[in-house]
This record gives C-alpha cells, structure tokens and sequence, in this order.
C-alpha cells in the first residue's frame, strides 16, 4: 500500500491522563466526565447528557485536579462535565480526593436546601438520580436549615402542555428539560427565568409547550419535577415489570421499554438505540399505548347469524369462515401496515396456499399504478441507506415526506446533523412546514400533481444532489403519477441513493412479505416462473397463480361488480381507503366477509366472521424499518382472547384443507414462520423492472378550485391514539393553509387587515368542513388541510389528495345555519 493510501495514525489524536491513579488514553477534546467512566468512575451528575451540549448548570461533578507540574491544575476543583482533557492533567475524583468529596457533598447540601422531601409520593421515587446520589455522595444530615426551617414552595402543578406538568419546587435547575427542547427537538418553548433562588422553568403565557417530543424532557428529567399527565400518580417504579419493545407507530423502529405491571401497560419509555433513536422518542410512541384497553377491544370470535353477530368459539368461528369462503367463490386479501413481517408472511401464503389468488395488497391506502412495480424493483431486499448515511450526506431530498409528522426519528436525526452544519435537508412538498424549518430545509415548492416537474429539476448541479446525496421517498409521493418513475429517474441520474420511508410501521416487512399483488415473499416476482417453482416446492404445493393479483383499489371495484365475492381484511381503517364510501359499499357487496381486528370497526360491523387478533404487546414479532433493519421483539403480556394473524389464518387455512380447498399454511407460531422464513431466503434471481403503468384519467377542474394538498399530523384523530386524551390534547388544530394571494383572492383583503374573517370552508367532491385559515409560502391555487385531523379526514369528508376544492369565506360561527359537514370551529 502507498503512503497515500495508508490511514490517518488515530494515536496522534488521543490524550493520555490520570484519573484516580489510572492512566488512561482518550480522543481529543473527551470530556473528563466521560474519561472518567472509561476507567470506571461514575461521578454524579445532574445536568450532564451524552446526547445534550454540556452546560455545567448543576456543578455536581466537580473534581480534583492537582498540578502535576505541567500546568494542567486548577487551584478549585472543576466542573468535570465541562473540562476537555490535556495531556498529563491527573485527575482526582471523589474516589480519591477528599476536596472533590467535600465539594459534591457541598453541592447537594445546596440542592436540598429547597427541595422537598416528599420521595414517598413523587413519581420519581425509586429511580431518582437525585434519591440516589444524596446516599452516595451527599452528608447524611443538613446543616442548613431554610427559612427557619421552612422549605420554599410554588403552586403546583403548572401545566406546561397538556401532557407535562412541572412541580417547581422539585427543580434542581440542570436545564436538561430546556437543551433537549432546543438543541434536539427545536421547540425552544420553555426556558429558565429570573435568577438565583427565584430561578424556575417558564414558559411564554401566551403559548404552551407545543413538541411532539415533551415526554424525553420528562424522562430525562433527574428529579420528579416534571411528570406525565398520564402516568401521575398511577404506579410506582419498582411495582412494575420492564420488557423492551419495538414502537409500533411508524416505519422508524424506535427502541422502546414497556412497564406494566398486573398485566396492564402502565407506561413506555425511550430505550436506547445509538444505531436508531438514541435516547428519544416522539410523544406518540410513547404514549399512545392505551388503544390496546379500551371499551371496544373485541375478546371473543362472533360469526353472523340471522343478521346479527354472535359469540363463538375459535374452532368454529374457522369453520364458519372457511366454509364462507369456499362458499363465496374468489375472494381477496386487504391487509394494513400494523401487522409484524411475521403476520404479513401468513396472509401472503394464505392468498396463494389457501385462496390460490394473487389478489392482496397491504396498501388499503391511496396509491399509484406504478408503486407496486415501485416497491418489487427498488424496495424489496433493498438496504443501503442507514441511519447514519443519512447523518453523513451532504444533502438530503425529502420527496413527499414529512419527518416530523411521519418519520419521528429520521427528523431528529436529520435535524441534528443539520444543526451541525454537516447536512442540507431539500424538500418537494407544497410549503415550508415547522418541521422543514427546524432542519433549516429549503424547499423546492410543487404543487399537487406537478411534483413530477419538481424532482425533475433537481438534476440541476445547483441543487447539489450527487452521488453522496440520500433521497428518502415518503409513500405520499404514490398518489402523483410518474412522480416515483422521476425520483428513480432522479437517483439514476445522479447517483443518489434512494430509499422509501413508509408511515407505518409494517410496511416494509409487507414488501418483503410478498403481501402485494406483484410480488412474492422473499421479494420474488410473480411473473417468474423460477420464482413461482422455487416457493411452490418450499411451501410443499403443485403451483402457485401466475397471473398478477388486483390491487387494493382494484379489489374493491371487483367486489362491488360481484368479480369477488370473499373477502379477509385484516386491520385496515375504511376511513384510511382511496374512497372510504366506495370500500364500505364494496363490504356491502361482498358476499362473505372475514375480519381479523383488534376493535370494533366499520369492518367489523359488515363482516360475517369476526376474528379478534392480538396488539403487539400479547405476540411476538419483527417490524422491518425503512432501512430494511428488522427489528424483533417478545410479547409482553398474555392474553388467550387474541391470536397473533398468523395463528388465526393458520387455523382458516386448516379448515379450507378439511374443505378440500387449497393446502394448510404448515405452521401455528411465530417461531414456525421465522423458521420458515429464514429457510424460504431471499430471492436471488433478477429483480423486475419498473413499469409506470397508465396514467389515470384527469378529472375535470371547475373554475376558481385550488388543487388540495394533505398530509397526517403525529397526533391526529387516528384510532391507535385512542384512550389517550392527555396526548389528543396536544394536537396541532387544525387548520387550513394557503398563500398570501389566494387568501386575498378569498376574503378580499389581505392577511393582517383588521375586520376580516379567519374561516373558510373547503368543499370537495366528498363533502366540506370549515376550518380556520393560515397564511403559508404556498404555491397559488393549493390548499393544505391535514388529512386526519377532523371528522373523519380529508379521505371520507372532504376529496381524494391531489383533487381539486372550492374555497370560500365561512360564515361566523354564530350565524345561523352555520351547520357543515365537518365542521371545525
């Protein structure tokens, strides 16, 4: 190897010191604190975080740090949070030095002048840095008693958000809550006020603490002064039982801990995952949990009888199901994202095995005729953007991907390394929104429908996507036509790599699944024939269909025709369809329905065998993230009224064999599938080319409409966020966004003048709301509306994404008549 080639010698960048006696060697600019814990130090600490920039606001960590000669001492001991290492400096810690011993145990005197002693009834009790380091390193007595003995007091508690409330007393002032607010999630909305002992964590009257991550402030919180609306008061740390887990709310695969306690989840917690969400996690996979305990949950299978459902047991809910389907003639599979790889496996098989049908599709929700040959091209077996590339590139291109809304930790990652200045975040999308302004983005607007032309002109060198730029395509980017054609194009073009970010958190172990019309498990196509003989042989069959299954969309048509007439949904929210009116009408039709649901639904109401199934706290499972990093997790807690999918289509599938149709699945348990997944391997043939498919037909646009624009909020009125009123409270209200222009064009004055009014009603071809207006730098002639915060979404009250709506000024509120269709006021 030439000395060109050779790597840079690491040991001129390492610092040697003394801490304790042990020498030890450490990367330059090392923090002592964190030198210290390389030799097995723990020195205590309050205010310091590996993942926050150090402050040195609690001075609990103050060391020794003696002359040695070379003049690296201090005549004080030092804040150890704060001080990088220096050749030869020795440092003396409470282990060892009885200066920094006397000066900690000094420090927390002061902390505890104030702070009250009420451990037995304060959340943090039992897991408090502060209980614990006042044991380890503080006097066992007080000398100073405060106010002639009386501790200084606030009212309490004030509620910061709906979801955080903060008891002041309890505050050690660490500024760990205000950092992680600023540095990490950009929501600078508390912060420290007045000075000395009258110092105290505010925020500003007039606006609440407004992040979709407060609750890491409260877990990193290292006394109870600030606790969960939610979790106040209900249990006690060491009553309850930890399991880690996998957040179920988007495709991100955030680690997570769950505490239940008497077999009820009382409470989730940030696990810590440098590969993937570090120490954080958005409010929403934290607490929205409790949609596993409500009133709805169905406990028991009930087969429709006379025209009313009716409990039954297990084996003969699967024969009554078995027999309907055989009854039905052809039938189909929907299926949503919240199902495990594992589960998505079963359905897969049982439509080929069972059903001898290609006809199953994940994507209940909009999409294009081009992403299914998308998603078998360019997703299936894909891996090759991490966490980290995402960190390391130089630009960014987000194309109808909001991270902030649907991708939680891809926006923290991106807005940290943003905030370093190492990444340019560029996104196609109709406005610049908060979470584009946090990463300090540019935006490259497009209108709906036109983000075609947008991607396109990002091959501009202007824009600096090259071969080291990372372009994250969000599922939105299906409702456009030829737009996931163009992002292809684009990566082609410039090297770029490319991958797909879905919302849900079973999206991506579905492609892999082969839960799709056009794709096999294992990402085999189903016009291969190889591929169709290498899996008929694994699963122990004749053959499997060779001809390319119906779609989502084209499901529900075939069902309203009467093509199809059975059909097995599982998990999949008739308000979250293409046409929401269409799905129910297709439900109607069908002339024998099989649900597999968690709750009661529109679903379930139509459906002739109800099958309850199991939430991921009672089944193990693996949801596969975007990054095609599969992420494995146990069950938490047992619960006989549910089966995991895969059990409940096992046992359909048996009975269909009895039947004398199709062939059993060959397995009953989680562990059966991942053996049989793990056998099955991936496909190793060529992977399908793309095919755009044709272009649906335009709709007509009427005069003066605006092109209607959409996307989910993290907190919205989605089902899996139900029982969680203290979260719902925190929801961005709703609100209807447009340029300055087409406000103007609208009320006929201009954003600002006094004496206009702030409502407007959208109408679409589904129906209208009323909602107030904002002024965003959106394209003229678009209007943006969040798709589920209101009624039942944009999908079932309002118009298809992409479509066009009349805008006009709204009455007041007061004025009579003033009664429309999903009305927000």
């Amino acid at each position: 190897m030439s000395t060109t080639d050779k790597a840079p010698d690491l040991a001129t960048d390492l610092v040697t010191l003394t801490i304790d006696g042990v020498q030890v060697s450490v990367p330059k600019d090392t923090l002592v604190i964190r030198a210290a814990e390389q030799v097995g130090v723990q020195i205590p600490r309050f205010c310091d975080h590996p993942l926050l920039d150090p402050v040195g606001a609690c001075r609990q960590c103050l060391v020794d740090i003696p002359d040695a000669g070379n003049g690296r001492g201090f005549p004080k001991p030092q804040a150890s949070c704060t001080l990088p290492v220096a050749e030869g400096m020795v440092v003396n810690t409470q282990a060892t030095s009885e200066v920094a011993d006397k000066a900690q145990q000094g420090v927390m005197e002061f902390l505890l002048i104030n702070h009250p002693l009420d451990c037995p009834v304060c959340d943090k009790g039992g897991e408090c840095p502060l209980q614990n380091q006042a044991m380890s390193n503080g006097r066992g007595e007080s000398r100073f008693a405060a106010s002639g003995g009386i501790k200084r007091t606030f009212p309490k508690p004030i509620n910061i958000s709906a979801q955080v409330l903060l008891d002041r007393e309890r505050c050690v002032l660490c500024a760990r809550c205000t950092r992680f607010s600023e540095q990490i999630a950009g929501d600078p909305f508390i912060a420290l006020a007045e000075r000395g002992a009258l110092q105290q964590v505010a925020i500003y009257e007039r606006e609440p603490y407004q992040s979709y991550f407060s609750g890491n402030a409260i877990q990193i919180c290292p006394v109870g002064a600030l606790t969960s609306a939610d979790y106040r008061f209900r249990s006690r740390p060491f009553d309850l039982v930890s399991t880690p887990g996998v957040a179920e709310h988007d495709s991100c695969g955030a680690a997570i801990r769950i505490d239940h306690r008497r077999g009820k989840v009382m409470r989730r917690l940030a696990g810590n995952d440098p590969e993937v969400n570090e120490e954080w996690i958005s409010d929403k996979d934290r607490f929205a949990f409790r949609y596993t305990q409500v009133a709805d949950r169905i406990t028991y299978p009930q087969v429709r009888e006379d025209g009313v459902l009716r409990p039954a047991s297990w084996p003969e809910a699967f024969a009554v199901a078995a027999r309907g389907l055989r009854e039905a003639g052809a039938a189909a599979v929907l299926t949503g994202g919240r199902v495990t790889a594992e589960d998505a496996y079963a359905y897969a098989k049982f439509a080929r095995v069972a059903l001898s049908t290609n006809d199953i599709d994940f994507r209940a929700r909009p999409h294009s005729a081009e992403e299914a040959s998308f998603l078998a091209s360019h997703v299936a077996l894909s891996g090759g953007v991490t966490y980290a590339d995402l960190e390391a590139a130089p630009v960014v291109v987000l194309l109808g991907l909001e991270p902030e809304d649907e991708a939680a930790t891809i926006f923290l990652r991106l807005r940290r390394a943003a905030r370093r200045g190492r990444t340019q975040v560029v996104s196609v999308a109709p406005y610049s929104s908060r979470g584009l302004r946090k990463m300090n983005g540019r935006l490259v607007p497009a209108v709906p429908g036109a983000e075609v032309e947008a991607i396109g002109s990002l091959k501009d060198a202007a824009h600096g996507v090259t071969k080291d730029a990372v372009i994250l395509v969000g599922e939105r980017l299906a409702a456009t036509h030829g737009a996931l054609s163009a992002a292809v194009e684009l990566a082609a073009t410039t090297g770029a790599r490319l991958a797909w970010v879905p919302r849900r958190a079973g999206d991506r172990g579905a492609v892999e699944a082969g839960a799709l019309p056009n794709l096999l498990p294992g990402g085999r196509p189903v016009t291969e024939a190889a591929a169709r003989v290498d899996l008929a042989a694994a699963w122990g069959v004749e053959a499997l269909p060779a001809k390319v299954g119906r779609d989502g969309n084209a499901i529900v048509a075939a069902l309203t025709k009467g093509d199809l007439g059975g059909v097995v949904v599982g998990g999949v929210d008739p308000d979250d369809t293409s046409d929401p009116a269409a799905f129910r009408a297709a439900l109607a039709a069908a002339r024998f329905v099989v649900s597999l649901e968690l709750r009661a639904t529109d679903v379930t109401a139509a459906a002739d065998v109800v099958l309850p199934v199991a939430p991921v706290t009672d089944k193990a499972g693996t949801f596969v993230t975007w990054d095609g990093r599969p992420r494995d997790f146990d069950a938490v807690l047992s619960n006989p009224s549910s089966l995991p999918d895969l059990r409940v289509l096992a046992g359909i599938g048996e009975e269909l064999a009895r039947l004398g149709q199709g062939s059993s699945l060959g397995f009953r348990t989680v562990a059966d599938v991942r053996a049989e997944m793990r056998a099955l391997g991936p496909w190793d043939g060529a992977r399908p080319a793309m095919d755009a498919g044709k272009p649906p037909r335009a709709p007509r646009a009427k005069a003066g409409s605006l092109a209607l624009a959409t996307w989910k909020q993290l907190v919205d009125l989605g089902s899996m966020q139900d029982g969680e009123a203290h979260l719902r409270a925190t929801a961005r209200p709703p609100v209807a966004r447009v340029s300055p222009a087409t406000y103007e064009s609208v009320f006929g004055t201009p954003e600002g003048e006094p004496g206009h009014s702030r409502l407007a009603t959208v109408s679409g071809d589904r129906g209208s709301v009323t909602l107030p207006v904002e002024v965003a730098d959106l394209p003229d002639g678009v209007v943006w509306v969040p798709a589920r915060s209101f009624g039942r979404g944009v999908l079932a009250d309002l118009a298809s994404p992409g479509s066009r709506v009349l805008l006009r000024d709204a009455p007041s509120p007061d004025s009579p008549g003033h009664a429309l269709k999903g009305a927000v006021t």
